[in-house]
């Protein structure tokens, strides 16, 4: 029978319209990558810290009791795209987690957030945001038809 596998996107709000890259200050030792190197790569982070992001990837916004505004729109798309680098075991969270944490916050502020926020928002990724850069399997996400 002929199958197709796919995931439903429900948990995603938004969707990259054009290439977005951000210079970061996390250094690697090879290059990291999301996606499927013959079809499309969704996230690199380059060994100088440049974090390329394609058109197509789509995330969450940003989460937790708070609301997605233009202010916070960038931030939240590296943070995720970082945190996914994570949740995939490319990019050890043990040490870069605190990293892609300030830079949520250090974008943020460079897009307008007042500091009460931004520093409210740092600290609540802190605290409450370890389990979404551990690893998950998501195939338990996926689905197929018919």
């Amino acid at each position: 029978m002929n199958q197709i596998t796919f995931k439903n996107l429900r948990n995603y709000k938004y969707q990259l319209m054009k290439n977005y890259d951000y210079q970061t200050s996390i250094r690697v030792s090879s290059p990291l990558q999301i996606g499927i190197p013959e079809v499309k790569i969704f996230v690199e982070l380059s060994s100088d810290g440049i974090l390329k992001i394609e058109s197509g990837y789509a995330w969450d916004g940003p989460s937790g009791p708070t609301f997605d505004t233009k202010t916070f729109m960038r931030g939240s798309l590296i943070h995720d795209a970082l945190y996914q680098l994570m949740r995939e075991e490319k990019l050890d969270r043990k040490i870069y987690r605190k990293s892609a944490d300030a830079i949520l916050k250090e974008v943020c502020l460079e897009d307008g957030m007042n500091f009460f926020r931004a520093n409210y928002v740092y600290q609540f990724v802190r605290w409450f945001g370890e389990s979404s850069a551990k690893p998950k399997d998501e195939t338990k996400e996926w689905e197929v038809a018919p």
